[in-house]
């Protein structure tokens, strides 16, 4: 009896943790690519929740759209973690050390996040690179999506 009752017990915790809820939280790096180490680069993790719904609108007819109503500063959030890291230029070009620095950075963050429990997801990334002679600018971002 009490193997049956242990088994039932074992069986509801296992569907119960099948179904769970899953969370998410991403983790954004951005890394200036401008010249001299005159940008600024980051690791920026959001630390206020926000409700999406409250700034989606829909279209009935595929024309009329409400976004109009929808104050563009109602969605910024104010707390926020900003963490500096280094720029991917210096003044002599391309600076291995502070890549190098980085990735330490972006390091210790990934296993802070480890160590709270969270599992890392999917991991996206993009670059707005120097255009040529007169650019000068680029950032490189990724986003680290984790989930637990």
């Amino acid at each position: 009896m009490k193997k049956i009752l242990l088994s039932s017990l074992l069986l509801i915790a296992v569907t119960f943790s099948v179904h769970a809820q899953k969370k998410y939280k991403i983790i954004t790096t951005i890394e200036s690519i401008v010249p001299g180490g005159l940008g600024r680069s980051r690791i920026i993790e959001n630390t206020q929740e926000i409700n999406a719904a409250q700034f989606t609108t829909q279209r009935a007819d595929g024309k009329d759209s409400k976004q109009g109503d929808v104050k563009r500063g109602d969605a910024k959030i104010d707390a926020l973690n900003e963490t500096k890291i280094l720029n991917f230029f210096s003044l002599a070009g391309i600076n291995f050390q502070n890549i190098a620095s980085n990735d330490a950075m972006i390091t210790s963050v990934l296993n802070t996040m480890s160590e709270q429990g969270w599992e890392l997801f999917t991991v996206v990334s993009g670059v707005e690179s120097d255009a040529g002679k007169d650019d000068g600018n680029g950032v490189f971002i990724t986003r680290y999506v984790f989930r637990k």
